[in-house]
């Protein structure tokens, strides 16, 4: 696939979509303090209370470039506005890279963007709890989310080692490409197919970074 973009959804290509009969109401709600009481009252959770679960819960973990994408316009820092309205399609996917992988978590079970954003920090959370017990670790249970491809070649950052949201010259490509080459051509123990990927990566980024 090509690098996810935070507006419009960018859906993993290869993920099954839930289809929009199938989607329910998301009962993921946030405690409020009411003034002058000694008790708090469960309200609907928002986009904004949704981010901030799931940056916690990649914080956690120590995930890394995270882009959230969503059918929301996007604020000035790139996250989704709160109070907006809500989009036909609430699905969203929160990609990132967890030791050195990248990784893709999408959802779109839920009828809201809200719900779906927070779904995705609970699976975070109970993933961490797996953990704990000793079964398994976080890398293992994000495995099966590593970032699905449709056919087509590895987008060309992937190969490089370039996070999607980072700017970079063309020359620094060109860095990384010889870096590559000489560890991964054939006379160096390489493979052809090894070289044709990273030629075909040095080529689609001069073509997108207009070298």
């Amino acid at each position: 696939m090509t690098d996810p973009t935070r507006y419009p959804l960018a859906w993993p290509p290869g993920w099954p979509r839930t289809p929009e009969p199938q989607r329910k109401y998301g009962r993921f709600n946030t405690k409020e303090k009411m003034p002058r009481q000694s008790w708090a009252r469960s309200k609907s959770i928002t986009v904004a209370g949704a981010l901030k679960r799931i940056q916690d819960e990649l914080d956690k973990i120590d995930a890394r470039y995270p882009i959230v994408s969503t059918n929301v316009n996007v604020r000035l820092d790139g996250l989704p506005r709160s109070g907006e309205r809500e989009p036909t399609d609430p699905g969203v996917c929160v990609y990132f890279q967890h030791q050195g992988h990248p990784t893709a978590l999408p959802c779109d079970r839920y009828t809201t963007v809200a719900g779906n954003l927070a779904a995705i920090a609970a699976h975070l959370e109970a993933t961490r709890a797996i953990e704990r017990h000793g079964v398994g670790t976080t890398a293992q249970m994000l495995n099966a989310f590593q970032a699905i491809r449709g056919p087509g070649p590895k987008p060309w950052r992937e190969v490089f080692g370039i996070p999607p949201a980072a700017a970079c010259t063309f020359a620094y490509v060109m860095d990384q490409y010889r870096d590559l080459a000489r560890r991964n051509h054939p006379d160096a123990g390489g493979s052809e197919a090894a070289m044709a990927e990273i030629n075909a990566a040095r080529d689609a980024a001069r073509k997108e970074l207009g070298a």
